[in-house]
């Protein structure tokens, strides 16, 4: 496996990885500890919802998403953390039975003026589920070791 540096990062690219699928039990223990709205936790009160069903927390969707980032982008690149992201939008509930996927694009990429020796990705990473509807997306901002500290 070789490592990804900033040079290497083109603009446009578009990476699809990842497979998981989200059970009812995963859902609930999630929300339990994190979020426990009643239409993540009981099943009863997420029938009478608007959903008909318990759906995943959005933050459980995030938690899984980075997960697949992680194992299938992110350590494959000289990775510095990430700042923060924009305009996360939660599309469409996450059902038990949806197995999700990422697709990460590749928006911009710029060399750091201060620290030459690093930049930043800027990317729209978007959360499919089997049907190919996004179920969730945000800007991504990663940082990333340079290789070198000149120009692209």
């Amino acid at each position: 496996m070789s490592t990804d540096y900033l040079e290497d990062i083109v603009i446009g690219t578009v990476l699809e990885f990842g497979e998981k699928t989200i059970t009812r039990e995963e859902i609930i223990n999630f929300a339990k500890k994190y979020d426990p709205q009643p239409f993540h936790i009981d099943e009863e009160a997420a029938k009478k919802s608007i959903y008909g069903d318990v759906i995943a927390s959005g933050w459980h969707t995030g938690s899984v998403t980075m997960r697949m980032m992680v194992d299938h982008m992110v350590n494959e690149r000289a990775a510095l953390g990430s700042p923060g992201f924009n305009n996360l939008k939660f599309r469409r509930p996450v059902r038990p039975g949806d197995t999700l996927r990422v697709r990460s694009t590749v928006k911009d990429v710029k060399r750091s003026k201060s620290r030459p020796d690093m930049g930043t990705i800027y990317g729209l990473v978007e959360v499919l589920n089997q049907n190919d509807e996004v179920v969730m997306s945000f800007d991504s901002l990663g940082m990333i070791k340079a290789r070198t500290t000149g120009g692209q």
